[in-house]
């Protein structure tokens, strides 16, 4: 009988300090690959368990493969119960302010001359300069970082729908964390990651500013681009249904004409290359606009699937839960939400040895863990008890 192979981080403990998106992700990736991850939560808990709107799903996405520890840091008992926890940890992570760690004696400087092989993620609006005295969001690095810009159309810069900068900084975070832990093995010191919301924004709109050293002309925002491809569109068609339609190659064009019976297009001296159909789109996008108005989308997606021309469907985020793919390749894993139901979460987007990363711990209940991991790192149960009832834990 074969056995799943031990995940790459089992073995590796972190103790997170964190909350909302940025540091939770971090945590959630070496997580998913098997470190044990410890959330160190406030009493009254990490704040996204009780947020409305968009982030009322941040903490069952965010969290999961992790246990709880509830703590009050404002109380040297419960910094001194977090000292002897991060005692036992291979790596702390936080995305407090700047300075908030310092003030607790949790800083970098002050963990290391207890322990040099400690690794420590700090995860921040912006790596050590001018800016990095700012209350930085995703938002505010996406508008002072192009990516706003280029996402709107002119005049209307617009954020990107997703929290791109949290997620992706958090992920760097983590690949800075897996590097320092290979350091470890050679030099047998750990050291400080940095993390930072404006630089993960940078590096996502460097295309952008390598278009302008290429060329020396301006990237216009995606709305109004002059668009690569001939064709490369949202088309409106039966019923007001809209699909995303693709055409990319001249090899592709011939496929398009021939499904579609537009042999006079295809004969078309001024549409022969991919480069004159983008020259022509003020004239050849109409024509293939109305051509295509009476089908349904259904229809649409069944002719480019058949001759393997790039389409997609207009999809909804919650109309995700019903895909075909994401349920039958393993996407998706039964997670308890905020009130106790249970819906399903996108595990991450790849495979080790053919399998998804998993769900081992469902996103943990407030202090879940507490009373385990004081006793694991010598706390007994009478001064499990104190610390309980002086508030210094929970």
């Amino acid at each position: 009988m074969s056995h799943a192979p031990p995940l790459p981080y089992a073995g590796i403990r972190v103790v997170e300090f964190t909350h909302m998106v940025m540091g939770p992700t971090c945590g959630m990736l070496l997580g998913d690959l098997g470190a044990e991850v410890i959330k160190v939560e406030p009493i009254a808990g990490d704040d996204t368990r009780r947020l409305l709107g968009s982030g009322a799903g941040f903490f069952p996405t965010f969290n999961r493969n992790k246990k709880s520890i509830a703590l009050d840091l404002k109380k040297p008992e419960g910094v001194a119960a977090a000292l002897k926890l991060i005692a036992s940890a291979d790596i702390v992570s936080e995305n407090f302010k700047p300075g908030t760690m310092k003030k607790l004696g949790l800083d970098y400087d002050a963990l290391r001359q207890r322990d040099p092989r400690l690794i420590y993620v700090s995860h921040k609006g912006f790596l050590p300069g001018p800016y990095d005295h700012r209350t930085a969001l995703d938002e505010v690095v996406q508008m002072m970082g192009g990516l706003a810009y280029m996402t709107g159309r002119a005049g209307d810069p617009l954020r990107a729908g997703t929290s791109v900068n949290d997620i992706m900084g958090g992920m760097f975070g983590a690949i800075g964390a897996m590097a320092a832990l290979r350091q470890r093995e050679q030099t047998g010191e750990g050291c400080e990651v940095q993390s930072a919301l404006f630089e993960n924004n940078i590096f996502l709109v460097a295309q952008h500013m390598m278009q302008f050293a290429a060329t020396g002309k301006a990237a216009d925002p995606m709305p109004s681009r002059i668009s690569a491809w001939g064709i490369y569109d949202v088309f409106t068609v039966q019923g007001g249904e809209q699909i995303f339609l693709a055409v990319v190659s001249d090899k592709q064009w011939a496929i398009f004409c021939q499904a579609f019976g537009l042999a006079e297009m295809q004969a078309d001296p001024r549409l022969a290359t991919n480069n004159d159909r983008v020259r022509a789109r003020d004239w050849m996008m109409p024509i293939l606009r109305a051509h295509l108005a009476s089908r349904s989308a259904a229809e649409l997606s069944a002719v480019f699937e058949r001759n393997e021309l790039p389409f997609a469907p207009i999809v909804k985020p919650q109309e995700l839960f019903d895909d075909p793919h994401l349920n039958a390749t393993g996407g998706l894993a039964p997670v308890r939400m905020n009130d106790g139901s249970e819906s399903k979460v996108p595990l991450m987007p790849f495979t080790l040895g053919g399998q998804r990363p998993g769900l081992r711990l469902q996103p943990p209940l407030l202090g879940e863990h507490t009373d385990a991991l004081m006793k694991e790192v010598g706390y007994s149960d009478a001064e499990i008890a104190a610390l309980k009832a002086g508030g210094a834990a929970a």
